[in-house]
């Protein structure tokens, strides 16, 4: 329960990231941000369990902080670009050759442990979609923050990005029931329980692939 609570706050801080940007930039305090988010990952480096990890975590702590000093505006709105990135790397990973099976089957399976093969090649192209996506959306986020205003750049991070990810899984959640008609279906709130219970799990196991 307690890791629940603690991703789900590191969550919501991620999603208001956009907005504290938006609100440091326009106080002169642009570093606020990126300072919050590198306080998050030394926490998260004390309590790691690897070395490696711990190296990693606080590596990019480090250079959040220099960041925030030196090119404070660039490094607040660089960090959803390199959000993006994670996640389509993280999706498209699963897809390459020998890592396997797609991210979308590892889900699936967790809630179907008899997993039907024929829905295998749906979710490898769902895991292709949502890899696309997240592609999309870095390259969106590049050139807001070279080019756009601060508005709207905080408005594509802040809530077009969750608008689109909200249609975008309400839209795959519907054709699911069409293209599989006879195939059982969790409802949403299982999906969701799912996805925050063994997000970590699935995590961790992708990159030991």
């Amino acid at each position: 329960m307690l890791k629940i609570i603690k991703g789900t706050v590191v969550t919501c801080l991620f999603m208001l990231y956009p907005y504290l940007v938006y609100k440091g930039i326009e106080n002169g305090m642009a570093w606020i941000a990126p300072t919050i988010i590198s306080t998050i990952y030394l926490l998260q480096a004390f309590s790691a369990k690897t070395t490696r990890t711990k190296i990693k975590k606080v590596l990019i702590a480090i250079t959040l902080l220099l960041g925030a000093y030196y090119l404070q505006t660039i490094t607040a709105k660089v960090l959803p670009v390199l959000i993006q990135l994670m996640l389509m790397y993280f999706f498209g990973r699963t897809l390459l050759k020998g890592k396997g099976p797609s991210l979308i089957e590892s889900f699936v399976r967790l809630e179907f442990p008899e997993f039907p093969s024929y829905v295998g090649p749906y979710c490898r192209k769902l895991t292709m979609l949502w890899t696309a996506f997240f592609a999309m959306n870095a390259m969106m986020c590049i050139l807001l923050a070279v080019w756009g205003s601060n508005y709207w750049w905080t408005l594509y991070n802040g809530i077009i990005i969750y608008a689109m990810i909200g249609i975008l899984s309400i839209g795959e959640y519907i054709y699911r029931h069409y293209h599989f008609p006879d195939f059982v279906i969790p409802n949403v709130q299982s999906s969701i329980k799912t996805l925050f219970v063994n997000g970590r799990k699935i995590w961790i196991d992708v990159h030991s692939r």
